[in-house]
């Protein structure tokens, strides 16, 4: 799975109309250009793309402010709505994402009610521990790496990252059970986008003609 569909569409989602330059601004606020492929090219890709597929409607309104082509917003269609929350959920319950897709999961958990991400979180420990459980039939961590000659280094990372991953998943589920964060039905949530003009501190300083198509 690509972090990238997923970050663009809760980008947009929480604008309820973006255009790209406005959706690469937030995912640059997030650091997500320094953890994931949100590059500007690869999210002004994504919009277009997903725009074909029928997950975002394209909204042509204005021409550039940068003398460009007219500005496109673009807004989460029912299709797009179906598959946002499939990703999220899939991101956040799948042990063996890459730690871009688990980021950006991490990044809209709260779009979903408490009870569900928790029980998405437990799930989530389940599986790893399943897959710890069948690695451990022929590979025996406490025997050391060494028994299987320098390959076993690689067996050793995994377990070890595995723990790793199945002890901050419990952390989180016991901030979460203890009430941390704002879920979904429980109030005003956390606004994580810049409003339209703010200045953005991480912004990469490289911008073109039409970055706001």
């Amino acid at each position: 799975m690509s972090a990238i569909r997923l970050l663009v569409l809760g980008a947009v989602r929480q604008h309820g109309r973006a255009h790209g330059y406005q959706v690469r601004s937030d995912l640059e606020y997030w650091g997500a250009h320094e953890w994931s492929n949100a590059k500007p090219g690869s999210i002004y890709h994504a919009l277009k793309q997903m725009a074909k597929q029928g997950l975002l409607h394209a909204h042509e309104i204005a021409p550039s402010t940068a003398g460009g082509p007219p500005r496109t917003e673009y807004e989460m269609t029912e299709a797009g709505d179906q598959e946002y929350f499939t990703l999220l959920r899939e991101s956040l319950t799948a042990y063996d994402q890459k730690p871009d897709v688990l980021s950006a999961a991490l990044g809209f958990m709260v779009d979903l009610d408490r009870a569900e991400v928790l029980r998405l979180l437990m799930e989530r420990v389940r599986t790893i521990e399943e897959w710890r459980k069948s690695v451990t039939e022929y590979y025996t961590p406490e025997a050391g790496p060494e028994s299987l000659g320098h390959i076993g280094e690689i067996m050793n990372f995994w377990v070890h990252s595995a723990d790793t991953g199945a002890e901050w998943t419990r952390g989180l589920i016991a901030r979460v059970e203890g009430g941390a964060y704002t879920f979904a039905g429980e109030g005003e949530p956390f606004v994580g986008v810049l409003t339209e003009g703010a200045q953005n501190p991480y912004a990469t300083k490289e911008r073109h003609p039409g970055d706001d198509r």
